[in-house]
């Protein structure tokens, strides 16, 4: 047999094989995920029973979820200092288990820093009315020393609406006014998704707040611009977790039952 004939035998074989091969290979292969998208034909292929949810054994308005970390329950002030110089808070602790604002002190703070959480607190302004707009019971409770949840006696009482009570300061205005009458007490239910910062310093994910005035949401989910200045726009400077403070603005607003879980 000459090399030319040996040549073409095989040739012809490879082209045979083929040819063959190409025809038992289906035009279309499922791909892997229109596999796992399959719909489901049995009930249980779509039931997950792991890892459990941890039980916390739920609050009743006066005792706190038994998750919950404590931050004032009227006995003392050992979990707050003064924001200035880091001494005692010089509040005045009442009899009734809460603490009123003593003018001129200053802010205090919390000695724990924190991230994200779901903050309850409970405020009252005073009950006899003195000043007017931003005078009359003005405070503020700021998430990691720089996001502030306003607080203030909106009773008849006119001022800018991304200032009065339950605004997210300067930023965002509430859904509604869900006041309670002047001297009375006020719930926020807080829930704050801290910011993200990326290696560089720069924001990659904006903190979020939704807040739940006397049980309404006035805030549902917004996010958070920046820090919340009194004057000019937002600042995004890169921040880690950080002490939740109570604003001294001048004037007497009394605290209650303030506690967070972790998020």
């Amino acid at each position: 047999m000459t090399k030319l004939v040996r040549l073409l035998i095989v040739a012809f074989v490879v082209f045979s094989c083929e040819k063959t091969t190409k025809k038992t290979i289906p035009q279309e292969l499922p791909i892997a995920s229109e596999i796992i998208a399959k719909e489901p034909d049995k009930p249980e292929m779509t039931r997950i029973w792991e890892p459990k949810p941890a039980r916390v054994i739920p609050g009743n308005g006066i005792i706190q979820p038994s998750d919950a970390i404590i931050l004032f329950d009227g006995s003392n002030l050992d979990e707050w200092m003064s924001k200035n110089d880091g001494s005692a808070a010089k509040w005045e602790l009442n009899k009734d288990g809460s603490m009123t604002i003593v003018p001129g002190t200053g802010d205090i703070q919390t000695k724990k820093e924190f991230g994200s959480v779901q903050l309850h607190i409970e405020w009252k302004s005073p009950s006899e009315i003195q000043g007017e707009g931003q005078d009359r019971g003005n405070s503020g409770v700021y998430l990691q020393k720089r996001y502030e949840i306003q607080i203030l006696d909106n009773n008849d009482n006119e001022t800018y609406v991304n200032g009065q009570a339950g605004a997210i300061y300067k930023q965002s205005i509430p859904l509604v006014n869900a006041a309670v009458a002047t001297g009375e007490w006020n719930t926020y239910d807080i829930i704050f998704h801290a910011p993200e910062f990326d290696t560089s310093g720069n924001k990659a994910v904006s903190g979020t707040f939704t807040v739940l005035h006397n049980g309404i949401l006035i805030q549902d989910h917004v996010e958070i611009k920046g820090s919340t200045e009194d004057i000019g726009w937002p600042k995004n400077i890169a921040h880690g977790n950080a002490a939740i403070v109570l604003q001294d603005h001048g004037s007497e607003v009394s605290y209650r039952n303030i506690w967070l879980r972790n998020l």
